[in-house]
């Protein structure tokens, strides 16, 4: 009998273990969701970097915000791409969530997994994603414009009483550091705070503010592990997306024959490399949501009302030998 505890390697072990007794299913989910958003995060920056797009987009921002009349109107299709690119982004991603967090919860039961199911699952869950999310940006964007008036405030109450500021004044940098860390340091608790709320939405049906203060109740005694979370797949994606930047090469220089094969092999390397930090990065979230329900004493009933309906302890085939989730 395996035993996982409350901590970050347990949470890492357990979906590594889900993840493997539904290879093939996790597989398809990646393969349709996660690998085209993957590639995309990819190649994209190496689309942007091209002669001709950075020439447009530079010309874009420069007619935008010259109030010139002789500048000639750029045409605003050429920032269609852009936002193709970020709704691409955004369906992918919730699809991924959706998908592979429901499968996740009903692979740490030792349910069987329906890819149909998985799929269905997208229906439900999308557009109060997408909800829940707008609602978090507005907030974020709230608390930011805050701080930004806040600091005007204090800018404006010094030029009221006559003083004059040196924007090279060590004081003034002083402040201005000073409030960033705190924004920083409100967007990273919120974060964490807020880290169960998609899986909340999918598991449990709920959207708007609901899974904000429901994430915010189970992460209690969590906190560590989650924030341990955010930085470990936050890190491994930023320096892989970092790598990829920086050694991609411009869409200029794909067309030569020397250099193409090296791109194609660089892109699928960090593509598959991407692909498998996301799966565990979004199943990860999911069992940790089921780890805090452990904790808050909710798991316990749950698992016996699986029993009553017969299924078998967790896991159930496959080398998946039954587990005991411990408070410690």
């Amino acid at each position: 009998m395996a035993t996982h505890s409350l901590n970050l390697c347990g949470v890492l072990s357990e979906t590594k273990r889900i993840i493997n007794a539904y290879s093939r299913h996790f597989l398809a989910l990646s393969v349709l969701f996660l690998l085209p958003l993957s590639f995309s995060l990819i190649v994209y920056p190496s689309l942007s970097r091209s002669p001709s797009t950075v020439s447009n987009y530079h010309q874009s921002l420069y007619f935008f915000s010259s109030p010139d009349p002789d500048i000639p109107p750029i045409d605003k299709s050429r920032l269609l791409l852009p936002l193709l690119y970020g709704l691409f982004v955004l369906l992918f991603s919730l699809c991924a969530t959706a998908s592979v967090t429901y499968s996740t919860f009903h692979g740490f039961y030792g349910r069987p997994v329906k890819f149909v199911s998985s799929i269905k699952s997208i229906l439900f869950s999308f557009f109060p994603l997408v909800a829940t999310l707008i609602l978090t940006h507005i907030i974020v964007g709230l608390i930011a414009f805050a701080f930004g008036g806040f600091t005007v405030l204090v800018y404006n109450g010094f030029a009221l009483f006559g003083v004059e500021i040196d924007y090279e004044d060590v004081y003034f940098r002083g402040f201005v550091i000073l409030i960033m860390v705190l924004l920083v340091g409100v967007l990273i608790y919120l974060q964490v705070e807020w880290y169960l709320s998609n899986v909340v939405v999918v598991v449990e049906s709920q959207w708007g503010l609901a899974p904000l203060k429901r994430s915010s109740y189970l992460v209690k005694g969590m906190r560590r592990v989650a924030f341990s979370m955010i930085m470990l797949f936050g890190v491994l994606l930023g320096v892989l997306a970092m790598l990829c930047s920086s050694l991609v090469p411009d869409v200029g220089g794909i067309t030569e024959g020397w250099v193409s094969w090296a791109f194609i092999f660089q892109t699928v390397v960090y593509t598959g490399f991407m692909t498998i930090l996301m799966l565990y990065s979004i199943a990860a979230n999911a069992v940790l949501f089921m780890y805090c329900k452990a904790l808050h004493g909710e798991l316990a009933f749950e698992i016996a009302e699986e029993f009553a309906r017969e299924y078998v302890s967790l896991p159930f085939d496959g080398g998946k030998v039954p587990h005991v989730v411990y408070v410690v």
